[in-house]
Order: C-alpha cells, then structure tokens, then sequence
C-alpha cells in the first residue's frame, strides 16, 4: 500500500476519533503530553488528532519517574493515559490516606459528592471538595486537563470514576488495537457509567461470534469481538500464515478478545480468548484475566500467571509496588532491602522479583504488554521450582 494511502486512512481515522469526542475534542490552543512509546497506536491517534486541531504536543523528559515534573511544567490540557499509571495514582492516594481515620473520612465524602455531580452530568474543578480534597492531584497533573483518553488496558471501574472525580476533566476509555489503527469503540461525552468501553467508532463494524470452549455465544451477545473497517490493517508484512490467523476470508480481524453488548448498545470486554491453556483437570485458565485482578492489589505493581497442561495449578511471578511493601514490612516490624523482602518465607507459592519488567530488559513490547514466551524463559528456573514445592 502507498505511504499516501497510509496517510488517507490516519486522516479518515483521526476524523472518527474526533467525531467520536463530540464538544470535547482537541481545539486550537490545546496542549497535549506525550509520554508514552511511538510505537503505541493509541499516543499516535492522540498525537495526529491534536495537531489535526490545530493544538500542540510536549514531549516528556525521557524519564517516567519525572513524568509528575514535566506535567507541572507543561500544563497539558490533554493527555492519552494507561490503566497502570492510573493504578499507580489511586494506590498511592489510598495508602496515604489510610494512615488517617479523618483524612479518610474527608476523602470518602469528597468522593461521593463529586460522583453526584458526575450523575448529574456536571464536571467541575471549582468545588469546595475539589479546594479541600482533590487539588494535589490534580496539580499533579498540571492543574489544567479538560480531556483525557484512556486505553491499552483494562481499567477498573472504581478507578475511573476516581480520576473522573479527582480531576474534575472528560476521561473516556476505548478499546483496540495496533492492528486496528489504535481505538475500535468510545466511549461518548456524557456517558459517566463506569465498566465499559463505549459504542463503535463511525468508521469500523464490530460483531461478535461464538467461542464455544470458553462457553459463550453470539445468541447470548457474548463472543469474541471480530473487526471490521477502513482502520483495519490488510496483514502482517510478509507473514501470510499469521494473517491468515487473524484475519477471516471475509476480512473480518479476530482480536482475540472476549466482549459482550450491554443493553444502551456499548461494549464490555469480559474475557480473553488468547494465551488460554488447559490444565490437567481440563479447567481453561485465561492468565490474563487473573493477572488484571491481581493487578487491582495495592500490593501488587506487575504479575505474571503461568501454568503447564500437565500441572493442576498454577503459579505467579509478582513485582511488589516498592513503596507498599515497606510500609507493610515498618508495619510488620521486618527489616530489609527489597531483595530481602521479596525473599521472605511469609509469602509462600508465588516468586516475588524485585525488578521491574521493562522493554529495556526485554519482558514488555514496546507497548507495554507482556512478552509472555520471554518471561516465561527468562523465570524458568523459578518457575519449576515452585511447582516443585507444590508436589
């Protein structure tokens, strides 16, 4: 394809986004932050829309543990996110107001009359809970956003409608791919209901269809969710087996996912139909979807679940969040390094690792996902030797 087709179709895609957003897409005058890889379809959508507006783009630093610096410098009005910065923001808030019964209190009520407002359609930055409560955060931020999109990742339904409150902006979460130039649905201004992903954008099909081993059905609007559009890639470059794979002799692309149509006509994403293994009971384990559950532990900063067909459990490899573990270990009265900590005989069936996985150390893609093939090398030796300890 020409690189002029490639460039009429980001245009025609851009368009949709925007259409998608409604009053709240980028303008003239908008500020975005980039800080997440090129390679991500999802920072390159939101890159070519706010240009496409008229609007500007900062670049952060390079270094994510800076990323808070940079926002306050450069005072985005937009801003692309994932689920695990925003995990990362609401653990840190809730350990920080757990040591306190009052601050508790104020942040809970806080809370629940910002989530009356949002009810009420009303988004606001002025409140008196926004001055008592939420300011910080939203400082954190820059103290400027009125837009904010959100995909790559599930995200918990109580953390969105924390950030929602919190930053008194628009956050809408989508759902895609890389093969389908970034999101496929969107959620639309007004919709504040958390646990979804929105409608199709206006430039794709979606349809689901029957994954019968993992027991659900077209006829019941569960099944995997199946793509079609001007967005959708033509196939892998020169790999015609692994289109073929993906790709229907219909053009419909597979993605793999697991969704369901939920009444108002959005879509929820309830499973996942890849990286499915069986074990030696014949039980289906989808590690993905455990690993998002697990991930919602304030305890918990990366986990990677594994199991083998020959096996009647499985196991997990868990990045502790830095922070929370020593104040669980001051708590406790256990002294330490992280090292030290992470190979504490309390914790029993898991391996706890103290490094992060990172595209650096090759056990994230570019985007941010999990190489499972390299993980699962890389903690072979724990791995077998956790199953060891449960025989």
């Amino acid at each position: 394809m020409p690189w002029f087709s490639h460039l009429c179709i980001l245009h025609d895609f851009t368009l949709m986004c925007l259409f998608s957003l409604g009053d709240h897409r980028p303008r003239v005058g908008d500020i975005m932050i980039s800080f997440l890889p090129l390679a991500h379809m999802l920072e390159r959508c939101c890159e070519n829309g706010v240009y496409y507006s008229g609007g500007a783009v900062g670049f952060y630093s390079g270094d994510i543990r800076e990323l808070t610096n940079d926002l306050k410098a450069l005072r985005p009005t937009v801003m692309p996110a994932v689920p695990r910065l925003l995990n990362r923001v609401y653990d840190k808030i809730q350990a920080e107001i757990g040591q306190s019964g009052l601050k508790k209190m104020i942040f809970n009520m806080g809370i629940r009359s910002k989530e009356a407002d949002l009810r009420r359609g009303i988004l606001r930055r002025n409140s008196l809970w926004d001055k008592l409560v939420f300011k910080k955060v939203q400082e954190a931020f820059g103290g400027n956003l009125r837009l904010m999109v959100v995909g790559s990742a599930p995200l918990a339904g109580n953390v969105l409608t924390f950030i929602r409150c919190a930053l008194g902006c628009v956050v809408c979460e989508g759902y895609g791919q890389t093969e389908c130039t970034a999101p496929v649905t969107l959620t639309v201004q007004g919709d504040f209901v958390p646990e979804h992903v929105g409608p199709p954008v206006a430039c794709n099909y979606i349809k689901l269809v029957d994954a019968p081993e993992m027991e659900y059905y077209a006829n019941e609007n569960q099944g995997e969710v199946c793509v079609k559009g001007t967005n959708v890639f033509v196939g892998y470059y020169k790999d015609p087996d692994k289109t073929e794979e993906v790709i229907d002799e219909d053009g419909w692309h597979h993605t793999g996912d697991i969704g369901m149509w939920l009444p108002n006509g959005t879509l929820k994403i309830i499973d996942r139909r890849k990286h499915i293994f069986k074990l030696s009971q014949g039980e289906y384990i989808v590690p993905e979807k455990i690993e998002n559950i697990y991930l919602r532990s304030q305890y918990v900063e990366q986990v990677f679940v594994y199991g083998e067909s020959l096996k009647s459990c499985i196991v997990a490899v868990v990045v502790p969040d830095v922070d929370v573990l020593k104040c669980w270990a001051q708590e406790n009265n256990i002294p330490g390094t992280l090292s030290v900590l992470c190979n504490n005989p309390t914790v029993k069936d898991i391996y706890l690792h103290p490094d992060p996985f990172s595209v650096q150390n090759g056990l994230l893609t570019p985007t941010f996902k999990s190489k499972r093939p390299e993980l699962k090398s890389y903690f072979k030796p724990q791995l077998e030797d956790m199953y060891k300890q449960l025989n």
